[in-house]
């Protein structure tokens, strides 16, 4: 019995590592398109592609069923969080270094504590305020070298933790809904046409990095790429917590900052200097001692 455990929790990491890493992989697909088109447009693109794979496979798996719509507002608040965060996220992935973007996107954990505490009055506990703390210096530290040069763009990636965060926070608020797949059907369905609203929003603001020329073969490619990572990496992840508990697969997200460092270093010769190392160092840390302090601990997800 415990050998089976052994191998089952192995396995479970093993989904995990790949899932991470294939996520990891998306988010440079997204880098590689800066200058090419904006990324509220690829975000559009993206999630409005991912709706229609999603939305195939609920016909598939659950049939006229599935296709359901339990508590619109909430959904629409998924929809509307996840939307934030991901162009948030790209915006800052194609501004910066991808491990700084990453980095600062791992604070999310630390802000759902907190949202947890003030929305749905779940009383945190007191390591969280030394979780936060290091995650603060830890952002601090990657951010030293860039606000000068990068303005507030620098700041996007934070963005993108803030709506990842109203993400989980509404997640709980619908657990049990749907199916996962369902769930995950509902998220697409409602953030693609989001985007497209704020893609299209921005394209008339007369702001030269937001208008979107007629996307190249390689663009649509690219941005179904991320789309497909996206979905696989997501369905490795919740294949691992089948297998595992949530305490056991938490730890291996960190995976997915090794690895935007290793292919930000490979792609685009984005060397991590020792600020961006340090602050990372401190952010896992935080997120390490909450994961430990909670019997449920939070999984940090990336908008893909």
């Amino acid at each position: 019995m415990t050998s089976q455990r052994t191998g089952g929790a192995g396995a479970a990491l093993l989904l995990a590592l790949a899932g991470f890493s294939v996520l990891s992989v998306g988010d440079a697909l997204v880098k590689s398109m800066a200058g090419e088109w904006p990324a509220p447009a690829v975000a559009a693109l993206r999630y409005s592609l991912g709706a229609l794979g999603l939305a195939a496979a609920v016909a598939i798996g659950h049939g006229r069923r599935g296709f359901v719509l339990p508590r619109p507002w909430l959904q629409f608040g998924r929809g509307a969080a996840v939307g934030l965060a991901t162009i948030c996220f790209f915006l800052g992935a194609m501004a910066m270094p991808l491990a700084d973007a990453t980095s600062i996107q791992f604070t999310s954990p630390m802000i759902t504590a907190v949202l947890s505490w003030l929305v749905l009055r779940e009383r945190p506990p007191s390591a969280t305020w030394v979780a936060i703390l290091l995650a603060f210096a830890g952002v601090l530290l990657v951010l030293r070298p860039n606000v000068v040069e990068l303005g507030a763009a620098a700041f996007y990636p934070l963005g993108a933790a803030f709506g990842m965060a109203w993400l989980m926070i509404f997640n709980r608020k619908a657990a049990g809904d749907a199916p996962v797949l369902v769930m995950q059907f509902l998220v697409a369905v409602m953030a693609a046409p989001l985007l497209l609203l704020s893609a299209i929003v921005l394209a008339l603001s007369g702001w030269p990095a937001f208008a979107v020329p007629t996307p190249s073969p390689q663009v649509v490619l690219k941005c179904a790429g991320v789309a497909v990572t996206g979905s696989l990496g997501h369905l490795l992840i919740y294949s691992a917590t089948v297998r595992a508990s949530a305490a056991v697969v938490s730890p291996m997200t960190y995976v997915q900052l090794l690895v935007a460092g290793g292919i930000g270093w490979a792609w685009f010769g984005d060397r991590p200097d020792a600020a961006t190392i340090g602050g990372a160092a401190l952010i896992i840390a935080g997120g390490l001692w909450l994961w430990r302090s909670q019997k449920t601990p939070i999984v940090a997800e990336m908008p893909d």
